[in-house]
């Protein structure tokens, strides 16, 4: 489920007493329920390092209210809003629950959970209410005491699910030291619209609160224990701020994308590759800001972790391109031995591979992959090259992938139809890639103009693209047709659909020399 909150705190400083808000006559609000407070206990889960929190991730074991039970909280990128997965309370809770530890392996990446923090809250709220009685919000006046677990004190095995109710579970040896107390109110849209969350914050203003310091309860908690995360980027001011904030980017998309893999997703695979392929583009497009003695290594990684995730998109795209070719056939040559033979191409189970798939997810290669990339975008290897102003750098940095795709093209284009001219025209399929994904890079600094490049190098991928899964297609039909002729099949069949992908490749042919002209502009 989505959860849109804010939080806010007096006005003189966290701690201060908060001075209710007035809420009536507030916009598409019809009246005003005020609950009995609640008790809620919650303990919040972290590796030692505390990666979780690092990445706006909470996991936690609440007991009291109406939601008890282990919550997982994620960014979404946007403003207020968070992603929030949720498990029920077992038989025994002494550990987070394996189907939530799964959505966010790639942050613990094989490192243990422990309990860092226990908030207990004594919570006051009231309801928001339209016409018909339903709750637009909810606002939640807080009492919050906080206890704080050593670094590297807790044993497993320590915290016993039920403990909270009975009070025994208390500070001292296993709940580390005693942390700081505070009141803040939460305000969380329901079924309202976004406009209340902003009236609402008008009338706490107006009551002198503010928008809280801390992003979270357990960041206040942490205090200096928890790094703050970076500030998201403005405009780069040099050219290795331009190739890391787009590294940064691709990072973040990874790491947001691998529990959509592991839960087989739509299209998650595909996304998760692009950025991994984008990440390497990267690498190789600055390589004048970036030591290639640390950005090769890594590069090769990434170039691995595409082609393990490859594997099942490639299956995916032969087996449409095998169904339109079966559609459009001469169906007196189609018979069933042929159709069962072309099917068989990609009938791989999907289930095999997409298990195959979370397996590599969950090695340490992936694992140590993640971890190189975020020590890059924390200590960079910069040359001398990546203090130069971002602005000529990356204009730079677009035109030679530019010439280097120009160059390919203008030779692939000179080859004779054949084996050779389809190599060629590969090379230059990557070329486009990098050179598109270099001008997304630009953005930031170059605003429309790398849009526009990044447009046009976009049309030419996506038609060497169409040329190269033709190949890829004639290639596989040619061995389903030696096979069939093993087996003493006719193999007319194959031949008349291997005719029908070489007219498709020579039609992209035909129209690369256009689309090019087209293409081929200097940003």
């Amino acid at each position: 489920m989505r959860e849109t909150e804010r939080k806010y705190e007096a006005g003189d400083g966290p701690g201060r007493p908060l001075t209710p808000p007035d809420l009536e006559g507030l916009p598409s609000v019809a009246g005003i329920r005020r609950l009995d407070p609640v008790l809620l206990d919650a303990v919040y889960y972290d590796t030692a390092g505390l990666a979780l929190a690092a990445h706006r991730t909470t996991l936690r074991r609440r007991t009291g209210g109406e939601d008890a039970g282990w919550h997982l909280k994620l960014p979404t990128g946007e403003p207020d809003t968070r992603t929030e997965v949720r498990v029920p309370l077992g038989a025994a809770d002494d550990a987070p629950p394996e189907e939530l530890r799964t959505e966010v392996a790639a942050l613990l990446r094989g490192r243990p959970l422990n309990p860092v923090v226990r908030l207990r809250t004594t919570r006051h709220r009231t309801l928001l209410l339209d016409a018909e009685g339903g709750a637009l919000a909810e606002i939640a006046h807080d009492e919050v005491a906080a206890y704080v677990y050593a670094a590297g004190a807790y044993e497993a095995g320590a915290y016993e699910a039920g403990a909270d109710e009975t009070g025994a579970y208390e500070t001292g040896a296993d709940a580390g030291a005693d942390g700081p107390s505070w009141t803040e109110t939460e305000v969380e849209l329901m079924r309202g619209p976004p406009a209340l969350l902003d009236a609402v914050e008008e009338r706490l203003t107006a009551a002198g609160q503010r928008r809280s310091a801390s992003r979270s309860k357990l960041a206040r908690a942490l205090g200096d224990r928890l790094a703050e995360p970076p500030a998201p980027p403005g405009t780069p001011a040099t050219a290795g701020e331009v190739a890391t904030g787009y590294l940064r980017e691709q990072l973040t998309a990874i790491l947001a994308l691998d529990p959509l893999v592991r839960r087989d997703q739509e299209d998650a695979v595909h996304r998760m590759r692009v950025a991994t392929r984008r990440a390497r583009s990267a690498l190789k497009s600055f390589r004048r800001e970036l030591d290639r003695g640390a950005t090769d290594p890594l590069g090769a990684e990434l170039k691995w972790l595409a082609a393990v995730l490859g594997t099942e998109r490639d299956r995916e795209v032969l087996a449409d391109r095998v169904d339109g070719l079966l559609a459009e056939a001469d169906p007196a040559l189609v018979t069933a031995a042929v159709r069962d033979r072309l099917r068989g191409l990609a009938a791989d189970s999907h289930a095999r591979s997409h298990a195959a798939l979370v397996r590599v997810l969950n090695g340490t290669r992936y694992f140590a992959l993640l971890d190189r990339l975020e020590a890059l975008l924390v200590l960079p290897p910069f040359l001398v090259s990546a203090a130069a102003p971002a602005h000529e750098a990356a204009t730079a940095a677009v035109g030679r992938d530019h010439l280097r795709l120009r160059r390919q093209i203008q030779a692939a284009l000179a080859l004779p139809p054949g084996d050779d001219r389809d190599i060629a025209l590969h090379e230059a399929r990557k070329s486009a890639k990098r050179a598109r994904y270099c001008g997304e890079a630009a953005q930031p600094v170059l605003g429309k103009r790398a849009a526009a490049h990044t447009g046009r190098m976009k049309s030419v991928q996506q038609l060497l693209g169409e040329h190269q899964d033709s190949v890829m297609c004639r290639a596989a039909l040619g061995r389903t047709a030696r096979e069939a002729r093993a087996a003493g099949e006719p193999t007319e069949a194959y031949t008349a659909l291997i005719a029908a992908e070489r007219a498709r490749a020579a039609a992209v042919e035909a129209e690369l020399p256009d689309v090019w002209r087209s293409a081929d502009r200097d940003i």
